[in-house]
């Protein structure tokens, strides 16, 4: 099961569960100092309780504001709790199995928060981020519960943690928007998180000059020392250009068109791993820094956590591949996206479609190794969604693929693999 120790939500539960239609809460157990997280819905007749915990049946009692509840695993063990509700929390402790020892059960610290689940036909939902993780976490409270289909209206902050207005309002690193907390996603589902618009909201962006260190070559090192300076770019809304602030004499006329991505897009980790920096990636994606997540664009990521926990952020007004200059043009971002949630299939890396293309990011230390994730997750796309065998998957990348270093800033290097969709055309 999935379960942990989480702070505050801002829905308050006017009165205990009996007599009330069914409740759901965001149940969290401390295990030995591990976050563990899940869904309990509570319902009641009389002193009388029932539900789910996660997918498991439920039965107990509420007395006042005590109650107490025992679930069933699918081998018929029982997970006990015991707690109290005051307001929008629940707190107590859970009486579990132990994990390695048949017959002895080990007691761990227990909380809940009520979540105000969406209702009715999916809408237009704005959020104004006051506060930015930098982190990917389950730990955190949701910063606004949305179902899907809904269209959410948010914006970013730049890498350093300058808003639109260029005030500082977070610490450096890639803080991020969120987490969006989905209603109905849970582990094993896939998100799909459709970009619908990406605008700048600033008229200034800033970069680094020089060269990222897996690009460098022992000599361009030795002429290199004296860079990694900022550099501001100026950003011509109306026209959609960039142009440098204090040009020197060889690019005075250097003028380039924006195209706004988000550098930073990832859910909560699995249990079992600690919160992942804003700067790194992994399977739920992250950091990463692949300039085709833009407006238009759907990315395909698996669920972990209830509610998926989804964060943005670290807009780009222009990238290219590589992010060879360690920085992009870092700027804030007016974003608006919606969410599916789609049935549980395997997924060894993040999937982006775009309109013509699909692809698949493979993130690791070494570019190598970066090549074998993206190889061995496209192929896994074409056996699930088109029927080929290993064998027929290889003569279609022996064929089309398109390679592309998407960044090689990062902890991880990121390396795109891209089918056109006119060479799948003739494929079921």
């Amino acid at each position: 099961m999935r379960i942990a120790l989480i702070a505050g939500c801002a829905t308050l539960l006017a009165a205990p569960v009996a007599g009330q239609d069914m409740q759901t809460w965001l149940l969290s157990v401390d295990r030995w100092g591990n976050a563990e997280h899940d869904i309990l819905t509570l319902e009641g007749e009389g002193k009388t309780l029932s539900g789910t915990f996660g997918s498991w049946p439920l039965s107990g009692r509420q007395d006042g504001d005590q109650v107490s509840f025992t679930a069933l695993d699918t081998h018929g063990v029982a997970y006990r709790f015991e707690g109290a509700m005051t307001g929008d929390a629940l707190t107590g402790w859970a009486d579990y199995p132990d994990t390695s020892n048949t017959g002895p059960r080990v007691r761990h610290a227990a909380r809940g928060v009520r979540l105000q689940m969406p209702t009715g036909e999916p809408r237009r939902r704005t959020y104004d981020p006051t506060s930015f993780s930098n982190t990917f976490t389950a730990d955190l409270p949701p910063a606004m519960i949305i179902q899907p289909g809904d269209v959410v209206a948010t914006r970013t902050i730049d890498s350093g943690g300058v808003d639109e207005k260029g005030q500082v309002v977070a610490l450096y690193g890639n803080p991020q928007t969120g987490p969006f907390f989905v209603a109905g996603a849970k582990r094993g589902d896939i998100l799909a998180v459709h970009i619908r618009r990406l605008e700048l909201n600033r008229d200034y962006a800033d970069s680094l000059d020089g060269v990222t260190g897996r690009a460098m070559s022992l000599g361009l090192a030795s002429r290199s020392a004296d860079l990694g300076r900022r550099v501001r770019w100026r950003l011509d809304r109306e026209a959609g250009t960039a142009r440098l602030d204090d040009p020197p004499e060889g690019l005075r006329n250097y003028v380039v068109p924006v195209r706004p991505m988000l550098g930073g897009l990832g859910v909560a980790p699995d249990f079992g791993l600690a919160a992942q920096s804003a700067g790194d990636t992994g399977r739920w994606g992250g950091n990463m820094d692949f300039n085709q997540i833009g407006e238009g664009a759907t990315i395909y990521l698996p669920v972990f956590q209830p509610g998926a926990m989804l964060f943005l952020g670290d807009g780009h007004a222009l990238q290219g591949d590589g992010e060879t200059t360690q920085w992009a043009l870092e700027t804030s971002l007016d974003v608006e996206f919606s969410v599916d949630v789609l049935p549980s299939k395997p997924m060894a890396a993040p999937r982006i479609e775009t309109a013509d293309r699909i692809t698949v990011l493979g993130q690791a230390p070494s570019l190598d190794e970066a090549a074998r994730t993206a190889t061995a997750a496209m192929i896994q796309w074409l056996e699930q969604d088109y029927g080929l065998s290993v064998s027929e998957a290889s003569l279609i990348l022996g064929t089309a693929a398109e390679y592309r270093v998407a960044t090689l800033a990062g902890r991880n290097a990121g390396l795109a693999l891209s089918l056109d969709k006119s060479r799948l055309a003739a494929l079921k």
